[in-house]
């Protein structure tokens, strides 16, 4: 047999486990677990860390403050050294909208160790913590809830006793670029973090997606969130492991009430928002990072690779391998494509859109290396060797 057959039938391997051993991560129905309303609602502090936010701001922050919740329920906007205007606009928008009280705050520059984002989530905890709040609902400034959004999250949180509830916000999908690369970014998030074993006690999984993210305030004390983690660029990973190793029992899945109303027209901005991250979620490992790299060519790119060469030259197990594999990734990829409202022939560029993944990775590393580090709203943290002490590290 060639080398095309043994890496067709390694792809086709692979993807018959991914179709039934890895938590049927390309399932879409994870959606809120059932819940019934407490008989008393608990208090509850949103903490949104915003840094020149200005553009969405008119549209996600009145969702906010429209909330329906019949507890008491208040907002800290903390504005993270913002140069448009974020600060001044929220509080027009309080003004104009009403609502939910709004407090407009400002953490000042983030000490050594500390990435921009956590520093303001702790500055808006601690203002919260003066109210002493039963529940966080830490969310970001991009961020669309409907009006019911906030009561059932604390409904399913107080239903299933979880200390952590989160919800993967819809993504826009309006440009080209977001249609091709945006419902796949959910779809290896899902299945590299399964929600289904994110959910179990005592297992080792443990994800959260940082733009609805609703917390129990003891559980975020016992915890030590968010110093443990102050040094992280993924942060709501490292959030939901924090949680998960003091013994929290937290809950992922996708959104119904929740999207995000950041636009990425253009690949370059899709192309930063992966490569910001991804050489960090390997750990900034080279010996990953060549894993990743072979891994993604074996299980996406291989399969049309194999179809089309076996096909072209005649060699049937190579195209029966390679044809298989296709199918069963194809098959896999169209419930994402079908929550995100997108046409079914889309699922068939998914090699050509993990492609891009895998440049996005191998650019991630190379900015590493470079000594520019996570660049994000004009600031660039530093090396994981220069930031946090190793102790401090989830």
């Amino acid at each position: 047999m060639s080398a095309v057959v043994w890496i067709a039938a390694a792809s086709l391997a692979a993807w018959l486990w991914l179709l039934v051993g890895q938590g049927f991560f390309w399932r879409t129905g994870h959606r809120l677990p059932q819940r019934r309303d407490p008989k008393r609602w608990p208090s509850v502090a949103v903490v949104v860390p915003a840094r020149d936010e200005a553009e969405v701001l008119p549209t996600s922050l009145p969702s906010l403050l429209a909330q329906d919740y019949p507890g008491r329920a208040e907002v800290f906007l903390v504005d993270d050294g913002s140069g448009d205007g974020t600060g001044t606009l929220a509080r027009a928008l309080a003004e104009r909208h009403g609502g939910l009280s709004l407090t407009v705050t400002s953490p000042g520059e983030p000490p050594a160790g500390w990435t921009g984002k956590l520093w303001a989530v702790r500055h808006g905890m601690a203002l919260a913590r003066a109210r002493e709040p039963e529940y966080l609902l830490l969310t970001d400034a991009d961020i669309a809830h409907r009006p019911d959004s906030l009561r059932t999250l604390v409904a399913a949180a107080t239903t299933g006793g979880y200390d952590l509830v989160s919800l993967m916000a819809r993504l826009r999908v309006a440009s080209l670029w977001e249609r091709l690369v945006v419902p796949a970014f959910v779809y290896f998030f899902a299945q590299l973090y399964p929600f289904r074993w994110i959910a179990r006690k005592g297992g080792r999984t443990a994800a959260a997606a940082g733009g609805c993210v609703l917390l129990r305030a003891d559980a975020a004390e016992r915890a030590r969130v968010p110093d443990v983690i102050r040094h992280a660029v993924i942060d709501d990973v490292a959030l939901a492991r924090a949680v998960k190793r003091s013994g929290g029992h937290i809950w992922l899945g996708l959104a119904d009430r929740v999207d995000s109303v950041r636009p990425y027209p253009r690949l370059a901005d899709l192309w930063r928002m992966v490569a910001r991250s991804a050489y960090a979620q390997l750990r900034h490992s080279p010996a990953l990072l060549v894993g990743t790299v072979a891994g993604l060519a074996v299980v996406y790119l291989a399969p049309p690779v194999a179809l089309f060469a076996g096909l072209a030259t005649g060699t049937a197990a190579a195209a029966l391998c390679g044809g298989l594999a296709w199918s069963v990734m194809t098959a896999t990829y169209l419930p994402m494509l079908r929550y995100y409202r997108q046409p079914p022939w889309l699922a068939l560029t998914l090699p050509a859109t993990a492609f891009l993944y895998l440049l996005m990775t191998v650019d991630s590393a190379v900015q590493h290396y470079r000594g520019r580090g996570a660049a994000w709203k004009g600031r660039t943290y530093a090396r994981p060797d220069t930031a946090a002490p190793e102790e401090s590290r989830p």
